[in-house]
C-alpha cells in the first residue's frame, strides 16, 4: 500500500511520537516505527521506556569527549573518525537517529549547556558538526543537528523568545547550520524550544520552508525537540515533520479537524508523513535487537578514537620557562605531586540528556603511574586538595601544600575546573568563576615556588585570577572517557598538544558582550549585541582577553611567510622552526572594505590544520567559497557582496594574524557606507548602544513587554511563584526550594525539577502520552490564575472527555 492511500487519521498519527523514543509506523503501509537517541558524544540508548533527561539507566557506550572539546581540534576529518565509531554505536545499540551534533553559537560563556556546542563562530560550528555528520550517517544511521536555530540560555528555554535582526540571525546563528546542511546533507534536523522573533521554531515557516528547505535545499525530517511542539496543525503548516516525545492522540485529531475544516491541506500532511516515512526507510536496522550491547572489541577500539580525538582537543594556553627549561612537557626523572579531587575523581562529561553511561573509566593519578615505565616521570603522591562541592576544607589544602613543599618534588600537577552543578541542561551558569577553594589552592602551591602545572577541566571559559603565577596550564575541556590517558601524554610529550581555543575567553566575565543582558529573565531574550558575539566585539571594540579565538600553543614553534591571493583563494607557506613535530590551526580572516556597510573589524572565513615535521615547511591553500565576501541585504532580502577592496589577513588565532593582504573583490553590489545611525555599533560599542540605534540595526522599533498579569499556557512553571492562585503559588516555590536543596545536598542539578520550571504548561499535553490534552492545560491556567475550583473542575470533566477522545481515535487507527 502506498502512503498516499492511507487514511488521514493514520497519516496524521505518523506526525507524532508513540512512546519517548519511538515514532509511530503504519503497518498497512509497511512503515516500521524507529527509535531516537541522544546523543551528541555518545549513545544514550536508555533501558525501558526511559526519561528524556537522562536519570534512567542506560546501556553502556563510548563516551566521547563532548562538541566544545572536538571543536578545539580544529579538524573536521578527527570530528568524521569520532563520527563513524559514533554511528556504528547508535547502530549496534539500534538506534536510528542520533540526536546531534548541537551546533547552536556560544553567544554567551554562561549558557549552561555551551559544553554541548561548537564554536562562537559559524563557520568552526558548521563543519567541525559536518565532519562529525558524516562519519554518524556512514553507518546508515541518521544524524540530527540541533537546535534550530537562535538558542543561547538555558533560562526559560521553552518559553523563551529569540528577538533579533536577520542579518544577525543568518550570518551568525543560521551559517552553521546552513554549511552543515549543505556539505553532510543531514537527514533529520532537530528545532529548538524557543520562539524567533514571535514565532515558535517548530512552527516557523521562515526559519523551516524559506530557509532551511527552500533555500538551502532540505528534505529531510524536521522533528521537535521534546516538549517543544506548541501547535501540531501549525507545525505542519510550517515544515514541522515530528512531534516528540508522545502527545498521544490529542495531535492527531488536531490534524484531522484541520484537514477535515480545510484550514490544513491534505498535501502538507502528505508531505511530513513522507518525510517521516522516509526516515524510516532508510534507517531500517537489519540483525540489530534492542538487547544487544557493543562487542568487547569495538568498545576497546572506540575507547581507543575516544583518546585519539582528545588528544587532538587539548590546548596549551600557558608554557612558560623554568631553570630546566619549559615546564612541560615533564621531563624523565621528574617526581610531581599529583593534587585535585578531579585528578583520582574524574569529571569528563556535562549534565543533562547528553550523559552518557560510558564504557570504561580514567583518571590522571593511576595513568601518570602507570606511564612511569616508559615517560620516566614519577607520581610523588596524590591529595585531594578540596572539597568538590565548594566548601571550605583546610585540611585538604595544608595536605596538598605540604606534598608539594616536599624536598623531593620537582614539580606539582593540579587538576581543577569546574565541578558537575556547573554546566547542565536546564540551567545556566551563574558566574564565571571556578570554586573560590580551588582558586586559594592553585595560589597556596604557587606560593611554595614548586612550578604549579594546571590541568583545566572545564566546558567553557572560566576566569584565571592565578594565570600569572603558574608555570604552565593545559586546557582538556571535557575530554570524554579516555581524557585520563590523553592528558597525561600531553603532559609527558608522548603528544604535542596542537588544540586551538574555539571561542574567546575574556579576562572577566563582565567583558563579555552580552554580560549586561543575560540571560533574559522575561520572555524576551534580545539580541541587541548584533553580530558582535565572542572575537567579532573584542577585536572590533578593542577589548583585552585571556586567550583570543584560535589560540594555542605547541610543543613547536611555528612561522608564516609567503602570502599569496588569487581568484579563488589564498596560499602561504607554514614552516616548524622546531625540533618537535606537531601541527598548527592556520586561520583566514577577512575585513571588508572601509566604506563599506557595518561589519565586525575581521571575520573567520576558512581554516586548516597544518601537521609538520621538525623543521619542515609546507604551502598551504585555502579557498574562498560562498560565505567568504558576502553579507545578508536586509533591504534586498537576499545575499549580496559588495565591490572593492578587502583586507586577507592569516594566522594562528583572531589577535595574532602576521600576514595580511588587500585584495580587490568584485561584488554584485557596490559598497555602501553603514549608516551613521547605528552609531555605538559602528565601532562594536555594544555595552553603550541606545534603543534608537538598536531600532537601526533591527529595522523597528524593539520593545520588551512588560510582566503578564494574566498567565498563560506558553508562561514557564517558574513563573507561577508569583502566581494569584494559592495553589499554583505552592507548587513553583515548592519546586524552586527542592531544586536548590538537591543541587546543595547532591552537587548536580536536579534535572526533572529544572525541566518542570522551565516548561510552559501547553508541555503537559506533549509529553504524556495523551493523558493530558490540550483543554486540560488550559483549566489548569485557570488554577494558576487563581480560579481554583473552576480550573479543577475543568480538568475533571477533561480527563474524562479526553479518555473517551482517545479510545475513539485508537478504534479509527486500528480499523475496529
Amino acid at each position: 500500500m502506498e502512503l498516499e492511500e492511507l487514511s488521514v487519521v493514520e497519516k496524521a498519527a505518523m506526525l507524532s511520537g508513540g512512546s519517548e523514543w519511538d515514532s509511530r509506523g503504519n503497518e498497512r503501509a509497511g512503515i516500521p516505527s524507529f527509535v531516537m537517541s541522544d546523543g551528541p558524544h555518545g549513545v544514550r540508548r536508555q533501558l525501558g521506556e526511559g526519561d528524556h533527561l537522562g536519570l534512567g539507566a542506560s546501556k553502556p557506550a563510548t563516551c566521547f569527549p563532548t562538541a566544545g572539546t572536538v571543536a578545539n581540534s580544529w579538524d573536521p576529518a578527527l570530528a568524521e573518525t569520532m563520527g563513524k565509531a559514533l554511528g556504528k554505536e547508535a547502530h549496534d545499540l539500534d538506534v536510528n537517529v542520533l540526536l546531534g551534533p548541537g551546533l547552536n553559537i556560544k553567544r554567551n560563556p554562561l549558557c549552561g549547556r555551551n559544553f554541548e556546542y561548537y564554536s562562537e563562530d559559524p563557520i568552526v560550528a558548521g563543519r567541525m558538526a559536518a565532519g562529525l555528520i558524516r562519519g554518524i550517517q556512514s553507518n546508515g544511521v541518521s544524524a540530527c543537528p540541533k537546535h534550530f536555530a537562535v538558542n543561547s540560555q538555558e533560562l526559560r528555554r521553552q518559553a523563551s523568545n529569540s528577538v533579533i535582526d536577520e542579518r544577525t540571525m543568518r550570518e551568525i546563528y543560521l551559517t552553521g547550520f546552513e554549511i552543515a546542511v549543505r556539505e553532510a546533507a543531514p537527514l533529520t534536523i532537530m528545532t529548538s524550544y524557543n520562539e524567533i522573533n514571535g514565532v515558535y521554531a517548530h512552527e516557523n515557516k521562515h526559519l523551516l520552508q524559506d530557509i532551511l528547505r527552500d533555500e538551502w535545499g532540505f528534505d529531510g525530517m524536521v522533528v521537535s525537540d521534546w516538549g517543544g511542539s506548541n501547535s501540531a496543525v501549525a507545525a505542519v503548516k510550517a515544515g514541522g515533520s515530528l512531534e516528540m516525545p508522545s502527545p498521544g492522540y490529542t495531535s492527531v485529531r488536531e490534524l484531522v479537524g484541520a484537514v477535515e475544516a480545510g484550514t490544513l491541506s491534505e498535501a502538507d500532511l502528505n508531505a511530513r508523513a513522507a518525510e517521516v516515512a522516509r526516515i524510516a526507510a532508510v534507517t531500517k536496522l537489519t540483525g540489530v535487537g534492542r538487547d544487544d550491547l557493543l562487542s568487547d572489541a569495538d568498545a576497546a577500539a572506540h575507547h581507543e578514537v575516544a583518546r585519539r580525538v582528545a588528544e587532538g582537543s587539548s590546548v596549551l594556553l600557558k608554557n612558560a620557562a623554568t631553570a630546566a627549561g619549559a615546564a612541560l612537557p615533564l621531563r624523565a626523572g621528574m617526581r610531581v605531586a599529583v593534587v585535585g579531587d578531579m585528578a583520582q575523581t574524574p569529571r569528563f562529561q556535562g549534565s543533562g540528556s547528553s550523559k552518557v553511561n560510558a564504557t570504561r573509566e580514567e583518571n590522571i593519578v593511576d595513568e601518570l603511574t602507570a606511564a612511569a615505565g616508559r615517560t620516566g616521570v614519577t607520581v610523588a603522591g596524590y591529595q585531594q586538595g578540596y572539597d568538590r562541592q565548594g566548601a571550605e576544607n583546610r585540611a585538604l589544602s595544608d595536605a596538598a601544600v605540604a606534598l608539594a613543599a616536599q624536598g623531593d618534588v620537582d614539580a606539582v600537577l593540579a587538576v581543577v575546573g569546574l565541578d558537575e552543578r556547573s554546566e547542565s541542561e536546564g540551567l545556566d551558569r551563574s558566574t564565571m568563576a571556578i570554586p573560590q577553594v580551588q582558586n586559594d589552592l592553585v595560589a597556596a602551591l604557587a606560593a611554595t615556588g614548586k612550578p604549579v602545572v594546571v590541568v583545566l577541566v572545564a566546558g567553557s571559559p572560566v576566569e584565571l585570577p592565578w594565570f600569572d603565577d603558574v608555570a604552565a596550564v593545559l586546557y582538556v575541556g571535557l575530554s570524554g572517557q579516555a581524557g585520563a590517558s590523553a592528558t597525561v601524554r600531553a603532559l609527558t610529550g608522548e603528544v604535542n598538544p596542537s588544540g586551538h581555543l574555539a571561542e574567546t575567553w575574556p579576562m572577566r566575565y563582565d567583558d563579555c558582550p552580552s554580560a549586561g543582558w543575560y540571560p533574559a529573565i522575561g520572555r524576551d531574550a534580545i539580541y541587541r549585541e548584533g553580530p558582535f558575539v565572542g572575537y567579532r566585539y573584542y577585536g572590533t571594540a578593542g577589548v583585552d582577553v585571556r586567550f583570543p579565538f584560535g589560540y594555542g600553543l605547541s610543543y613547536s614553534a611555528f612561522s608564516y611567510t609567503n602570502l599569496v591571493a588569487d581568484e579563488t583563494g589564498v596560499s602561504f607557506t607554514v614552516t616548524n622552526d622546531s625540533d618537535v613535530a606537531g601541527a598548527t590551526v592556520a586561520q583566514l580572516y577577512v575585513s571588508g572594505p572601509s566604506d563599506g556597510v557595518l561589519r565586525p573589524a575581521r571575520e573567520l572565513k576558512g581554516f586548516t590544520k597544518v601537521w609538520l615535521d621538525a623543521h619542515e615547511s609546507k604551502t598551504v591553500r585555502i579557498e574562498f567559497d560562498r560565505y567568504t565576501f558576502r553579507h545578508f541585504d536586509m533591504a534586498a532580502n537576499k545575499w549580496a557582496v559588495e565591490s572593492g577592496i578587502w583586507t586577507l589577513a592569516v594566522g594562528d588565532n583572531a589577535a595574532d594574524l602576521p600576514l595580511a593582504t588587500p585584495f580587490a573583490v568584485a561584488g554584485d553590489v557596490d559598497a555602501k557606507p553603514a549608516d551613521p545611525a547605528l552609531g555605538h555599533y559602528l565601532t562594536g560599542d555594544v555595552k553603550h548602544v541606545t534603543d534608537a540605534e538598536m531600532a537601526t540595526l533591527f529595522g523597528h522599533e524593539v520593545i520588551a513587554p512588560g510582566k503578564p498579569t494574566v498567565l498563560g499556557v506558553n508562561d514557564p512553571i517558574s513563573s507561577w511563584a508569583d502566581s494569584r492562585g494559592f495553589t499554583a503559588r505552592t507548587v513553583a516555590r515548592t519546586l524552586i526550594s527542592r531544586e536548590a536543596k538537591v543541587r546543595e545536598k547532591t552537587g548536580a542539578p536536579d534535572l526533572n525539577t529544572l525541566f518542570i520550571l522551565n516548561m510552559p504548561p501547553r508541555a503537559m499535553s506533549k509529553m504524556t502520552q495523551g493523558m493530558v490534552d490540550s483543554a486540560m492545560v488550559d483549566a489548569i491556567v485557570k488554577i494558576a490564575n487563581g480560579h481554583t475550583f473552576r480550573g479543577l473542575g475543568g480538568v475533571i470533566a477533561g480527563f474524562f472527555r479526553n479518555q473517551s477522545a482517545n479510545k475513539h481515535t485508537e478504534k479509527e487507527l486500528n480499523h475496529d
